[in-house]
């Protein structure tokens, strides 16, 4: 038996349960590089200078002539500080670890550690809004029939792959995004925009744009932003990560340690599914990947041999208490997965915010029909949930979904994520020799 969210649900009214307590072997911390004024430095402890200047092609270009209100000298300054930013932090890293000087909130021995740092601190945004836009619905797409080379994913995905820098007054936040449309929709992580007062984002080609906030969610830490007057940008093709297997080949590209060393490719696999992840109290359910993440990755794309975005790199783990006798924690990186990623980034362009993962509320189990095909079969009803509310029953075999025959718990899974929370979803349903049309509203699950 399955849930069609593929998760144990709790309706809206209950109770959520406490989350099992987690025993990281280390400490995960985001993947964003931060400047911090000297009398808030936590770990940073030794003070580095870029000895090169930054690369020719991510330097702004001067405009032909001054227009008035620019405030292009600024995000040169910004742009600037991001490299100085990225390195000092790398070098924090390293001195941390060699030192064996814990950081704040590191880990203690203790059996639940707090998992991950608060990646999101209760800053708001006052980055300027954009419009939101119903209109626009992402879907997963469908693994291509054949595999490309490591050389065309990069050619395919890295022009489409922006350096996001937030402006917040005294430091800047530097982190990666994904272009989505043409016309500028970039996701990204809601930590790395967090108390932004503005952004900034650069093109693989150079190219930037001041962005707008769509919206965000600080729980399942992912943000859209909207490029301000963009056209024909290259974008990325979201494919379907329930469709991932543990061993396949990924790939990340990103701004490490800021603009230094942006447009970093890595490799990895994909080492665990849905691995639970604690942060802050709040358990996410990631894609666990070898794939090199460092400071300045989050919001970046994970991508598969297809040269599909599966997952928006997140987060790493790393040691917490580093000494000579500790071990060396690598490859341990997580991604949020695109199949969970699209209804946050639908409910956000559709509202500005997300309502939560949309559930029909019933549980399926796939049974073979008289006619030798398979069928989602309804095994329980949830209470106060939709299905309840149309009167499906124990038994019910569902053959379609908004007009789509269903043949399996995931055609179903599919059709749903089509949806956000507050809209209906059609099924077909067969009963007792019966067809039945029936209108499902779909409202939220409170999850574990």
């Amino acid at each position: 038996m399955q849930d069609e969210n593929r998760e144990e649900q709790t309706p809206v009214p209950g109770t959520e349960p406490a989350a099992p307590p987690v025993q990281p072997p280390a400490e995960p911390e985001e993947v964003v590089s931060w400047y911090v004024r000297p009398d808030r430095a936590r770990e940073v402890q030794d003070c580095y200078v870029q000895p090169r200047p930054m690369p020719a092609a991510a330097i702004p270009k001067a405009a032909p002539e001054k227009k008035p209100h620019s405030r292009r000298g600024l995000w040169i300054f910004l742009i600037v500080l991001a490299v100085l930013v990225g390195t000092v932090l790398g070098v924090a890293v390293v001195t941390a670890l060699r030192s064996g000087e814990p950081s704040d909130g590191g880990y203690d021995g203790g059996e639940d550690a707090s998992s991950i740092v608060d990646i999101f601190g209760g800053d708001i945004p006052t980055i300027p809004r954009a419009d939101i836009d119903p209109s626009v619905r992402f879907y997963c797409q469908d693994a291509a029939e054949e595999k490309l080379t490591i050389q065309q994913v990069y050619a395919a995905v890295n022009p489409a792959t922006v350096l996001v820098v937030a402006e917040m007054g005294e430091k800047a936040s530097i982190g990666t995004g994904v272009i989505l449309t043409e016309d500028g929709y970039i996701v990204t992580n809601a930590h790395v925009i967090a108390d932004g007062q503005s952004v900034l984002v650069v093109l693989a080609d150079a190219r930037q744009y001041e962005a707008e906030l769509v919206g965000f969610d600080s729980a399942e830490d992912l943000a859209v932003l909207k490029a301000v007057d963009a056209e024909d940008l290259p974008t990325a093709v979201l494919g379907d990560s329930d469709e991932c297997w543990v061993g396949d080949t990924v790939y990340a590209i990103g701004n490490p340690l800021g603009v230094e060393l942006r447009g970093t490719l890595t490799q990895g696999i994909i080492s665990a599914i849905d691995r639970r992840v604690t942060m802050d109290g709040k358990a996410m359910t990631m894609l666990q990947t070898t794939a090199a993440l460092n400071n300045g990755n989050s919001g970046g794309p994970l991508i598969n041999e297809y040269g599909q975005v599966i997952g928006i790199n997140t987060m790493k783990m790393s040691n917490s208490m580093a000494d000579a006798e500790s071990a060396t924690v690598e490859g341990l990186g997580f991604a949020v997965p695109t199949g969970r990623a699209v209804t946050v980034i639908n409910d956000i362009l559709a509202t500005g915010a997300f309502h939560g993962i949309p559930s029909i509320g019933v549980n399926v189990a796939e049974e073979q029909q008289p006619d030798g095909t398979y069928r989602p079969v309804i095994d329980s009803v949830t209470e106060n949930f939709g299905a309840e509310a149309v009167g499906l029953q124990r038994g019910d075999v569902i053959l379609s979904a908004d007009g789509t025959a269903v043949y399996s718990n995931y055609d179903l899974l599919r059709a749903r994520r089509a949806h956000i929370v507050g809209e209906t979803i059609t099924l077909t349903v067969q009963r007792d020799g019966q067809t039945l049309d029936v209108e499902v509203y779909l409202y939220p699950v409170v999850e574990e």
